[in-house]
């Protein structure tokens, strides 16, 4: 037989390589096919538990790397088309911020990998508030001033129980008169008492499910109380009271609703009875403990407890209602600033560089630090034995600059969130930063970085660390302990709301020039460092030998001139003004492609600025879109604007 000879050597038929090649081509090909195939064979289920449970386990394991796989095919392959992002929608923007909500808010921890869109954040979806209905007749006489401080009032209730995450309805004759059980009750012989108390039901009952309270009932307790909690979860199995209430709050659904009308209007005791309570049986509600959360300021309350202000509203009841108003302002306020005994932690990372950038911040928390106007200021809520008092203009709160965010119960935090290009020409006080800048000294995402190391480490990756700061933001209980602004934008006026409270205003400028009310926050790294940082001296000391690279000398190194507080002040005025302006800008320019840089280098920054505005702007147009429906009904009554111009018109019609 002929050996084919090439140069000596016996030719091989294919080279080795080639044969290393086929073979881990095969069994890529069988793994694939094994882990892919949807009618892979199963595991034969074993006799003893053991064996199942270990088989059960084998399978989920397969399932997930088939599902991982899966899911990297179809993301890397190339010949896929591009996908559509998620519709737009008109109520997901708000003064150039849009924002997209998705219950997988947390699952990434860029927006951009679901929305496909830089400019959109992904928000958790709203909460549902449920409705919560107090009755105010419009129709009745009263005087201008009787009115506008009705409305007054029902504006402090519609901003509290806002604030505790409700949605408060004024309802009023026009729902009362449109329910079909109206005329039954025109015909019936009722006292007065019992009439108006019934009109409340029947108005009641035209809305639905809900809670039924007087304008008069606020809530002082933090939302996690469980009585809130209950409330806000809006189902009602059966129609309940409260113990010490009285007809101040009851809930149900619909049904329960106009099963106790019509057993009230088909009673025996009707014409002797004067509240719905008094004409039904002890089996019709059911009746719940005493509890705390809530407050009632009564008539017989206020002529027990604060006789000052049932002498104002006996002598003339419109300047007696803003007597009350301003008492229980003040009570809310003062259950606010009680609730958090470390006083205001306001965020100041780079303290050197962002003083003008938190000023807004530091006069906020000046303003909610700052004891509120109270007629009576030795008094407490209703049914609340002792609270802190403290007169008005006076300070209750301290007021703290901390670098790093705490996340503690016992304060409450402010933080300013800046852009990266905002941040950046701060800390290097130049108004445009370079490629070059950004690619040798730009550290990554320093502003993250910097306020959660107390809570993180420095060890932590830049992904983790904005979960961490989205939960802060946006969980289900934080708004109630954090306030996330932005540093391009202004302080949104609204934010009464979010409190629920009046905000003194006008008390920033003065205390910001009071020395030594503002406490400093600690350094980072100095807190309790003492001993790691003799540890770390002492580790070098021991490990490391090597001569220390030289240092020019003082006289060598160029002197920078030093910049004086009122001067370093101004300039950083001037820089955070030239970035807002960068940073709003929409057309494409040199600044804004330097921007894009940045953004891209801060990618944690920038989807933490991105968050906190998006949750924020989006908190505002919710109230704002409210604001507007409600203010069409009850002639104003309990709106920003106060009443409407037809109803003060109708005012001046019935004077003449």
């Amino acid at each position: 037989m002929a050996i084919n000879i090439f140069y000596g050597r016996q030719r091989r038929f294919v080279s080795r390589r080639l044969t290393y090649l086929v073979l881990i081509l095969i069994v890529f090909a069988y793994s694939t096919l094994t882990l892919l195939s949807p009618n892979a064979a199963q595991t034969d289920v074993a006799e003893d538990a053991a064996k199942a449970d270990a088989s059960s386990k084998i399978k989920t394991s397969v399932d997930g790397i088939r599902h991982s796989l899966k899911k990297g095919v179809t993301e890397l392959n190339p010949f896929r088309g591009p996908a559509h992002p998620p519709p737009t929608r008109a109520q997901d923007s708000y003064q150039g911020t849009s924002w997209w909500a998705d219950w997988k808010w947390l699952s990434v921890p860029f927006s951009s990998s679901l929305t496909l869109d830089e400019d959109r954040a992904l928000l958790p979806p709203l909460q549902d508030r449920p409705f919560i209905y107090c009755y105010y007749d419009a129709t009745v006489k009263k005087s201008r001033e009787e009115k506008d401080a009705d409305s007054d009032l029902l504006l402090t209730w519609r901003r509290a129980w806002w604030a505790q995450g409700f949605r408060p309805t004024i309802l009023g004759s026009s729902e009362a008169t449109g329910n079909p059980m109206y005329q039954e009750l025109q015909r019936l012989e009722v006292q007065p008492e019992l009439k108006a108390d019934l009109m409340r039901w029947l108005a009641w009952q035209s809305m639905g499910t809900g809670m039924l309270v007087d304008y008069t009932l606020l809530p002082i307790a933090h939302t996690e109380d469980p009585l809130l909690v209950f409330l806000r979860r809006g189902e009602y199995p059966a129609m309940t009271r409260w113990k010490g209430l009285e007809s101040a709050l009851f809930v149900g659904p619909k049904e329960e609703v106009t099963k106790t009308i019509r057993k009230v209007m088909d009673s025996p005791t009707l014409k002797a009875a004067k509240s719905v309570i008094d004409a039904s049986t002890k089996n019709d509600f059911k009746v719940d403990k005493a509890q705390t959360a809530l407050v009632h300021y009564s008539s017989e309350i206020i002529k027990k407890q604060y006789p000052k202000v049932h002498d104002s509203i006996t002598n003339g009841r419109a300047r007696g209602l803003g007597a009350l108003n301003r008492l229980i302002n003040a009570h809310l306020h003062a259950v606010w600033q009680s609730s958090f005994p470390e006083g205001i932690e306001v965020l100041k990372p780079f303290p050197e560089h962002t003083t003008e950038m938190v000023t807004p911040a530091l006069k906020l928390a000046d303003s909610l630090a700052f004891c509120p106007d109270n007629p009576i200021p030795s008094s407490c809520p209703p049914g609340i034995s002792s609270c802190a008092h403290c007169a008005a203009g006076t300070t209750s709160m301290k007021v703290t600059t901390p670098e790093q965010y705490q996340n503690t119960s016992g304060a409450f935090a402010i933080g300013t969130v800046p852009h990266p290009w905002t941040l950046a020409t701060l800390t290097s006080l130049k108004e445009r930063v370079d490629v070059s800048w950004i690619r040798k000294e730009a550290p990554r995402d320093p502003w993250l970085e910097t306020i959660t190391k107390g809570l993180l480490g420095s060890k932590v990756s830049s992904n983790s660390r904005i979960m961490h700061f989205k939960q802060a933001v946006a969980d289900e209980h934080a708004p109630t302990h954090a306030l996330w602004l932005s540093a391009e934008a202004d302080i949104p006026p609204d934010l009464e709301w979010y409190f629920g409270f009046r905000i003194p205003k006008g008390l920033g400028e003065t205390y910001m020039a009071m020395n030594g009310k503002i406490e400093q926050g600690p350094m980072p790294g100095k807190v309790k460092a003492d001993k790691p940082a003799k540890a770390e001296r002492a580790a070098k000391a021991d490990g490391d030998t090597r001569p220390e690279k030289p240092q020019p000398r003082p006289e060598d190194t160029p002197k920078e001139k030093k910049l004086t507080p009122k001067e370093m002040q101004a300039r950083e005025k001037a820089l955070l003004e030239h970035a807002k302006k960068i940073v709003a800008f929409k057309k494409s320019t040199v600044d804004t492609r330097l921007r894009a840089s940045l953004e891209a280098w801060n990618l944690a920054d920038t989807e933490a600025w991105k968050f906190a505005r998006a949750f924020l702007a989006r908190r505002s147009m919710e109230r704002i879109e409210w604001e507007k429906q409600e203010s069409k009904y009850s002639g104003g009554a309990g709106s920003e604007k106060g009443r409407n111009a037809w109803s003060r018109w109708k005012d001046s019609k019935e004077r003449e």
